[in-house]
């Protein structure tokens, strides 16, 4: 380590320590060598004599080395011929060995080759099985073997698209034909329900066989399933009912289940396929805008849902796990609410019965259908519940309408019947009994008019049009008859009333018209209990039953004849005020004419005949028309007095309007109608006779004397209207002298009037300052 030590010259005394080291090592070395030499040139010596010898040995042994390979080289020859002969037969058997190894998988692979182009290509899959797992591993080190184990995965994959393609066109051809399916199905359904026990009979057939479609028994062959077709025969011919096997070939879904299967793919190919199910189920589920303008548009949805899941069915019983139950429920239930929200939709669009009917029809002949299959339907029956209310919207629009043309063609007077044969045939179309009529002889008149049969016809008719869409829901006859009876009290209670309330508001409709529509709705209202009878016999319900409903046509006509009976009464009202608005009175004549207007004896005379025809109506009814009419013409001839365009009234003029009054007096007396006690209608004119009676005898004093109290004369008088037609009449007296002479004879008879004037004042703002 001092070597490298900082100390000066310590490198130049390291290399002079070892140049004295080597040279006294050189020294040592030549004495060992001096010390050998002797022997060593001793042995060289000894060893050229042996070189002599050695050189004879050489010639002795080279002289012996050729006769030897000389006589080997025939040896030798024979050897390698023996050795060539062994390698070749080893060879040979070794090529036979490989080939026995090859030619199998030569021959299967030729196999595999075939199948492909024939399509069989399930059976391809199994040979590429063999061939990857029993031949291939055999010979897997020659290299057509690695081409061939490179191919196969190739193979495969052509295989999948080959069955995915036939899988697409499977798809679109199930697309095409799934009305026609579901028109089949939906037909046998149907038939089936119909006709089952003689099928069974005459075919001896099964009945689980028939019992739905694509539900038969499955054949295998050939590795591919099909379905059996199903024969139906009729009472005349036999016909032959086509299933979904005979319109689409299922055989690419089972080679294409199979392949996938075989490579693994199984889930692949079931998500692709339910996939691709959806997607048409969505497409299928659409309907067309016009679908509910026809019956057609209806069927042909219902035909492609029907077939779309008879497919689904079909596939589910045939395959293993390619479709599930719970698939086929989560499926049908999505399409179960988008089918119903259809049907809401669209049937609410039909406005015509008959359409909604056949809808109906065809809404149980799928639902019966779907359930054949498992499907449950319950909520396609509740639907129909919701479509059965808008059906008898619909029945009653178009009732409506016919009570409106039946009413409208009445002439509203009695049905005349000229023989028994004539009778009959009335009374077969509406339930008459009246044992006075039938003691009278032909001809006579039946007190209904020509709507009363042809109502009550129509009324029938509804019922049963109510009844074919109760059919088949599967329904009790309890509950059939309780929504029939529903039914045609909406029609009473609605219809017919609404009809018959606008038809006595119609401005045509007289006062003899209303009288008859009195008298029908009378005999409409009594013909109730028949339609109870009927509506029980066609339900075999009776009419005991607890929760049995009734029909409410009492309250219907019992509205409608109130209806009639006001309309009445406003009707005679208003001709009283046409025959008052022609009154010309004369307010400032001096007499009167000695008789009574005109305006006032032809309204009499128009009272007295339209009370006659009131004969036919009950008896309070005809007595408030009168009494209406007469408290309506004493109101209406008191206005006039009191009008306040009406300035002035003379003496005379009041002495006329008397008149007018008694002949009213004399009328009301005269029982225009029967039934009225003592002076009870002459009351309605007693206001206008009291404040006459007062002015024609002047009892001024009377009548201030006794007012207020319950035994005065003139106790219906009222200050204030006395005072206003005072107040006329002391107008007038001042341009025409009508009282010129109480002036003459006694000028305190002008003060008087005055002081009454006074006093009927200050009764007045008596009155108000109490009120």
């Amino acid at each position: 380590r001092s070597v490298y030590d900082d100390q000066p010259n310590a490198h130049q005394r390291f290399m002079e320590k070892l140049d004295a080291c080597i040279r006294n090592h050189d020294r040592e070395i030549e004495k060992m060598c001096n010390f050998h030499h002797q022997g060593f040139v001793d042995a060289i010596t000894e060893l050229l004599k042996v070189r002599a010898d050695a050189e004879k040995l050489k010639v002795q042994v080279t002289d012996t080395n050729r006769r030897l390979q000389d006589a080997g080289k025939e040896v030798i020859a024979q050897t390698e011929e023996i050795i060539r002969c062994r390698v070749q037969q080893r060879n040979i058997t070794t090529v036979v060995e490989k080939l026995q190894l090859c030619l199998p998988v030569l021959e299967m692979y030729s196999k595999l080759k075939e199948q492909m182009n024939v399509k069989r290509y399930y059976s391809a899959l199994k040979t590429m099985e063999q061939l990857e797992n029993l031949y291939l591993p055999r010979v897997s080190q020659y290299r057509f073997c690695q081409i061939m184990i490179e191919n196969l995965p190739k193979l495969r994959e052509e295989i999948k698209e080959i069955s995915m393609s036939d899988l697409k066109d499977f798809l679109e051809s199930i697309r095409k034909h799934s009305d026609r399916i579901g028109e089949t199905a939906m037909k046998q359904a149907q038939q089936q329900k119909t006709f089952s026990t003689t099928l069974q009979k005459q075919n001896n057939v099964n009945y689980s066989r028939n019992m739905h479609l694509g539900r038969s028994r499955i054949l295998e062959s050939k590795n591919e399933i099909t379905l059996k077709r199903t024969f139906e025969e009729d009472d005349e011919h036999e016909e032959e009912v086509l299933t979904a096997q005979d319109l689409v070939d299922f055989s690419p879904v089972y080679r294409c289940l199979h392949i996938y299967s075989v490579l693994g793919d199984g889930e692949i190919f079931e998500n692709y396929y339910r996939k691709q199910r959806r997607k048409q189920a969505r497409l299928v589920l659409q309907p067309q805008s016009s679908m509910h303008e026809t019956v057609e548009g209806y069927r042909r949805y219902f035909s492609q849902i029907v077939g779309f899941f008879v497919v689904e069915d079909h596939i589910l019983h045939v395959t293993q796990g390619l479709v599930t139950r719970t698939y086929t429920d989560e499926l049908w239930n999505m399409a179960l609410s988008k089918i119903i929200a259809v049907l809401r939709t669209h049937s609410s669009y039909c406005s015509d019965p008959d359409l909604v009917l056949e809808l109906k029809n065809l809404i149980v002949v799928f639902a019966d259908t779907l359930q054949g299959y498992g499907f449950p339907v319950n909520r396609l029956f509740d639907l129909l519940f919701e479509i059965r209310d808008q059906y008898n919207e619909t029945l009653l629009k178009k009732w409506s309408g016919l009570f409106r043309d039946i009413f409208e063609a009445d002439n509203y007077s009695p049905i005349p019947v000229a023989n028994e044969e004539e009778y009959k045939i009335v009374i077969s179309k509406f339930p008459f009994q009246d044992p006075e009529l039938d003691k009278q002889s032909f001809p006579k008149k039946l007190p209904m008019s020509q709507s009363v049969p042809q109502i009550y016809i129509q009324v029938k008719e509804f019922i049963y049009a109510s009844l074919k869409f109760s059919e088949s829901l599967h329904r009790s006859s309890t509950e059939i008859d309780d929504m029939l009876r529903k039914s045609t009290n909406l029609l009473l209670t609605r219809t017919l009333s609404s009809c018959l309330q606008n038809l006595i508001k119609k401005p045509h409709i007289g006062l003899t018209e209303l009288v008859q529509i009195i008298i029908n709705t009378t005999h409409l209202e009594q013909a109730c209990k028949y339609l109870e009878d009927f509506i029980s016999n066609i339900t075999n319900i009776s009419q005991v039953t607890v929760h049995t409903a009734r029909l409410y046509g009492l309250s219907t006509f019992k509205d409608a004849r109130h209806a009639a009976e006001g309309e009445i009464y406003t009707k005679l009202n208003q001709k009283i005020d046409e025959f008052i608005q022609i009154a010309d009175y004369d307010w400032t004549m001096s007499e009167s004419d000695g008789r009574a207007s005109g305006y006032l004896m032809d309204l009499i005379n128009f009272l007295r005949s339209t009370f006659q025809v009131f004969t036919h109506l009950p008896g309070k009814v005809a007595q408030t028309a009168c009494m209406s009419a007469c408290q309506h013409l004493s109101t209406s001839l008191m206005q006039m007095l009191l009008d306040s365009e009406l300035k002035q009234i003379s003496m005379g003029a009041i002495q006329q309007f008397n008149l007018d009054v008694i002949q009213c007096e004399l009328f009301a007396s005269s029982e225009p109608v029967p039934g009225f006690q003592g002076d009870t209608l002459q009351l309605a004119f007693i206001d206008l006779r009291q404040l006459l009676d007062l002015f024609m005898v002047w009892d001024w004093s009377t009548y201030l004397a006794d007012y207020g109290q319950a035994t005065s004369k003139y106790l219906r008088v009222n200050p204030g209207t006395a005072l206003t037609l005072l107040e006329k009449m002391k107008d007038s007296s001042k341009k025409n002298n009508i009282f010129s002479q109480f002036r003459k004879n006694d000028r305190d008879k002008q003060k008087l009037i005055e002081t009454v004037v006074k006093q009927l004042r200050s009764l007045v703002n008596g009155m108000s300052q109490h009120t």
